[in-house]
């Protein structure tokens, strides 16, 4: 497990990525939400303490347990369901951060149980969802989360303990004096190729691999976003396409749990921008029920690449945070099904209403799922006027 010195670092960067995510300072008064697994509880203790030295006002909830989980879906009637504890819109409507501690004791809890079930659950619970989000569109609200590592972490990803915890460390720069500083020297490098990125006038990006043939188009006001405090670790680069001009196959190499469920290699084929097929090796069915949650799950909310230079991640996690950041031989490129981030809107926030993002292609969901791809691949931008440029290659941007 993490030793305190490494605890202490890891509140250090997660600090960090608050102050970073936010963009404007946390004021003393403010609330920050610390949300932890039980095994993140030691974390949590850390931070709750440095809060209160800030003079922050810090509110801590712990997360269900992974029986609780399945006894809820199990056992829950309809209305239960759906249910949201009164006293959550009043609070998620004034925090002003927070800090999710994952650290998961179970990853197929919910193989039996129905996936349209959970879909209904997660639905219900958007109302929340939304207003967190037109919060950070107002810059009045953001975020950050981790990951601690724990023995079912590394049985599912075929690690000891011992070994899991290192790839936290090493993925995070746990392992230097100061991460916080790195961490602001990796935001710092990787601001640059962003705005080269931005000054692309791009018509449609062409990503190839061995298993995929897939065409993204940005849309109209977008910008590349990523490294910017949210995840620790994150190295990606990202933007919400129109989901309108998604055309294609897309292949996810990366197994991926999901709402106490596994799949693996998982394959779907676009067209007029929605999800027509989708094939899976394992949990196939899973992955068609959870496409049709609502409307947007069928349609892309995001495109990411990770450059390889900047990733000390070289194993697979199996969790989502660490493996959508994995460098590697050739770096990892993902999308993500579902909701769109409103921060690739390129304008001001407070024009961006449901009306506008439904006019720019920005996609609206309950469900948001990453799908990571490590093959080596080439991305190519086809520009508005007529030119090509590979953008990207082997795991590193070319641009």
């Amino acid at each position: 497990m993490l030793s305190e010195k490494n605890l202490e670092k890891y509140a250090d960067v997660l600090l960090w990525g608050l102050a970073t995510a936010k963009k404007v300072a946390l004021k003393k008064k403010e609330i920050v939400l610390i949300q932890y697994d039980l095994p993140a509880l030691r974390l949590a203790e850390i931070l709750y303490g440095r809060l209160l030295d800030m003079g922050i006002h810090p509110v801590q909830r712990m997360v269900s347990t992974f029986g609780m989980e399945k006894n809820f879906y199990q056992k829950a009637d309809p209305k239960q369901l759906t249910f949201l504890t009164p006293g959550d819109k009043e609070l998620y409507k004034n925090i002003n951060g927070r800090i999710f501690l994952h650290a998961p004791q179970s990853l197929t809890h919910l193989k039996d149980i129905d996936p349209a079930k959970i879909g209904k659950a997660i639905v219900s619970r958007k109302t929340l969802k939304d207003i967190l989000e037109k919060r950070e569109e107002q810059r009045k609200y953001s975020w950050t989360l981790c990951l601690l590592p724990t023995e079912e972490l590394a049985r599912q990803a075929k690690m000891s303990l011992k070994q899991y915890t290192a790839q936290i460390i090493k993925g995070c720069y746990l392992d230097c004096d100061n991460p916080a500083a790195e961490w602001q020297n990796i935001h710092k490098e990787v601001s640059a190729i962003k705005k080269r990125l931005n000054a692309l006038p791009v018509k449609h990006f062409h990503l190839e691999s061995a298993n995929m043939d897939l065409r993204i188009t940005p849309g109209d006001q977008r910008k590349w976003a990523g490294v910017s405090g949210h995840n620790i670790p994150s190295f990606e680069v990202f933007v919400s396409p129109d989901w309108r001009g998604t055309e294609g196959v897309y292949y996810a190499n990366l197994p991926s749990f999901r709402s106490g469920n596994y799949v693996e290699d998982v394959r779907i084929t676009f067209a007029k921008g929605k999800a027509i097929k989708v094939e899976a090796k394992q949990g196939e069915d899973f992955v068609k029920k959870q496409l049709a949650m609502d409307t947007g799950a069928r349609q892309l909310g995001e495109f990411s690449l990770t450059d390889k230079r900047f990733s000390r991640i070289d194993r697979f996690m199996a969790e989502t945070l660490f493996d959508e950041n994995f460098g590697g031989k050739e770096g990892n490129c993902h999308v993500a099904l579902g909701s769109s981030y409103s921060d690739t809107f390129n304008g001001n926030p407070a024009k961006l209403t449901p009306s506008f993002k439904t006019k720019l292609g920005f996609n609206d969901s309950a469900l948001h799922w990453d799908l990571v791809n490590t093959e080596p691949k080439t991305v190519t931008a086809h520009m508005t006027n007529g030119k090509k440029i590979v953008i990207y290659e082997r795991g590193i941007f070319k641009i």
